[in-house]
Order: C-alpha cells, then sequence, then structure tokens
C-alpha cells in the first residue's frame, strides 16, 4: 500500500463512479480500477459494492477513516 493507492481510493469514495475519479486524477478508467483491484487484493476484502453507483462496504468505510488521516499526516509531513 503507499500514498498514491490512497488518493485513489479516497478519489473513487468521493466521486462515487470510477470514470469521473479518473478524469480527475488524469487517469485511464482501466488503470484506475486496476489500482483499487489491487488495493482491494492487498487488503483481501472489497472496498466497493459495484452497482450504478459505487458505495463503499464496511471495510470501505473504515479505510476512508484511516485514510483522511494518513493523507492528512502526509500534508503535515510536506509542509
Amino acid at each position: 500500500m503507499n500514498f498514491r493507492n490512497l488518493h485513489y481510493f479516497l478519489a473513487v469514495a468521493e466521486e462515487k463512479n470510477i470514470a469521473r475519479a479518473a478524469k480527475k486524477l488524469y487517469l485511464s478508467q482501466q488503470s484506475l480500477s486496476g489500482h483499487i483491484a489491487k488495493l482491494e487484493e492487498e487488503l483481501g476484502v472489497p472496498l466497493f459494492e459495484r452497482g450504478q453507483e459505487l458505495t463503499l462496504t464496511y471495510a470501505g468505510e473504515r479505510l476512508e477513516l484511516i485514510a483522511r488521516r494518513i493523507c492528512s499526516l502526509e500534508q503535515e509531513i510536506l509542509q
């Protein structure tokens, strides 16, 4: 897991749509989907319920809280 994957995860969680998040991140949809799949594989749990709109699973909700704290700490370190 790395900071980039956490940022990508948060963008998808925020947009609730991989295509919109990919556009926001200047990535291809396939690339972003691959990053999310790799993160899910690494953690061993699905992070999103896939339907017309993505919703976070319980594990995804927990990761979102932690990822926001980690990214905030990353910003503090960089400042």
